[in-house]
């Protein structure tokens, strides 16, 4: 009988990329691999953990444990953790939590095929076996960071940055074309810094276009992008080719001078303005996505006043926030005070959220009447539920088309009209079969 493993993935896309790759050894193995937290089945389980920020580290800890009371009772008979927290952890989660057999790192987890007496198939490398709908992947092009941000504890968890080759890049790329994949969400801690260590320039204008050249490949979307140094050649890419979507994922974290100096962002407020100025004018119609952090020590309320204005004034089109939480070993826990309360940093949290919130209803309402080009993503009650190019899977808005006796077909692109919105979704219906 063929032995049954659990994966459990926490986190972000780029953990996600390491158990499609870690799922597919085993299964070349005979494993049956079980990729669904709320109902595992397996004898052993793997837990892929996440170790960002103070929320995600208390949901793998839950976990961790959750699995761990399992082994104890006798439900499961082995437990192997890895990822990101354990990276960081490793020798403290050893003693503290003994019941898993063994932990790995974020780049050792191949060591777990050896310790289940199985080899790792370098022949079937680039092969995954998605846990995502098979339309659509992520693309992980690189490692690790450089940037130092001062509250980001990335760099200590992933190491320097790492670029994949450009030609194994598009290998993987062309074997998941021929597994079904249509759209490519290319992610990496930093998207912008791709090339600088293999290659000793930034190439990924370059990587896009050679993405972009291969059949098969209808959508291209970006993520994770660093706004200082940003290389403008990708404004042609993104303008010239029809499936490199417009839609730029671009952390930018806060706007006032006072905070970016004091989190180390190495761009100013004025150079922020003007490249979203330039994203606007060199590639129309294009969708932002951002992501802000509030509470960070030091920002005063004239620089929380200066955030707010900034998402009034830029209406970014996707927009996330979260709250400082202090990290161990990074530059802001050696030398700030985390002197903001929790319910201040929660208040200014919700506070722009609300902006973000009226921003994003009222450019919705603005697609009314529009046609866009949606793929399917799958079906939901009455309705099958869709995306744009300006819409990336899990984060951003979906299109809601109700069922009629003329079926969709899922991972299929259909011509859709607009016709109705709220706060979070459109609604349409199909005007082109």
């Amino acid at each position: 009988m063929k032995k049954s493993i659990d994966i459990i993935t926490l986190g972000c896309s780029k953990n996600l990329v390491d158990s499609e790759q870690l799922i597919r050894q085993l299964e070349e193995e005979g494993y049956e691999v079980n990729h669904d937290p709320e109902n595992p089945k397996g004898n052993i389980a793997v837990i892929n953990t996440c170790g960002f920020i103070g929320d995600a580290k208390e949901e793998s800890i839950r976990v961790i444990l959750e699995f761990a009371g399992q082994k104890e009772t006798g439900k499961l008979e082995k437990l192997y953790v890895m990822g990101c927290l354990s990276e960081r952890y490793l020798q403290e989660l050893a003693i503290e939590i003994p019941q898993v057999d063994k932990y790995y790192g974020k780049f050792n987890w191949k060591e777990l095929l050896e310790d289940l007496g199985k080899s790792y198939h370098n022949d079937i490398e680039i092969e995954r076996t998605l846990t995502t709908p098979k339309h659509y992947a992520y693309l992980k092009i690189s490692e690790g960071c450089d940037r130092k941000c001062s509250y980001c504890a990335i760099p200590i968890i992933t190491g320097k940055h790492v670029s994949r080759p450009i030609e194994e890049i598009v290998d993987e790329t062309k074997y998941l074309v021929s597994q079904g994949v249509k759209e490519f969400q290319v992610i990496a801690q930093e998207l912008t810094y791709y090339g600088l260590d293999l290659y000793k320039k930034q190439m990924l204008p370059e990587l896009i276009e050679r993405i972009s050249d291969i059949p098969g490949v209808e959508w291209i979307r970006l993520h994770y992008a660093y706004p200082a140094h940003f290389p403008k050649d990708l404004f042609r890419v993104m303008r010239e080719r029809d499936n490199v979507c417009k839609y730029m994922d671009i952390a930018l974290q806060h706007i006032s001078d006072n905070m970016l100096s004091a989190m180390k962002r190495h761009v100013t407020k004025a150079e922020t303005y003007d490249l979203i100025d330039q994203f606007r004018e060199n590639v129309p119609g294009i969708h932002l996505r951002t992501t802000l952090m509030v509470g960070h020590p030091g920002e005063t309320e004239a620089d929380f006043e200066e955030l707010k204005d900034f998402v009034r004034k830029v209406r970014f089109d996707r927009m996330g926030a979260f709250a400082y939480s202090e990290e161990e070993g990074t530059y802001a826990a050696k030398h700030y005070k985390d002197e903001i309360d929790q319910e201040t940093k929660n208040n200014r949290l919700n506070e722009i959220m609300r902006i973000q919130q009226s921003i994003s209803a009222e450019l919705g309402a603005s697609k009314i009447g529009r046609q866009f080009k949606v793929i399917i993503d799958r079906m939901e009650g009455k309705y099958y539920i869709g995306r744009t190019e300006f819409d990336s899977p899990e984060v951003d808005p979906e299109v809601l088309i109700k069922q009629t006796d003329k079926a969709l077909f899922i991972g299929n692109f259909y011509r859709v009209q607009v016709t109705d919105s709220n706060e979070f979704d459109l609604f349409g219906e199909v005007i082109d079969r």
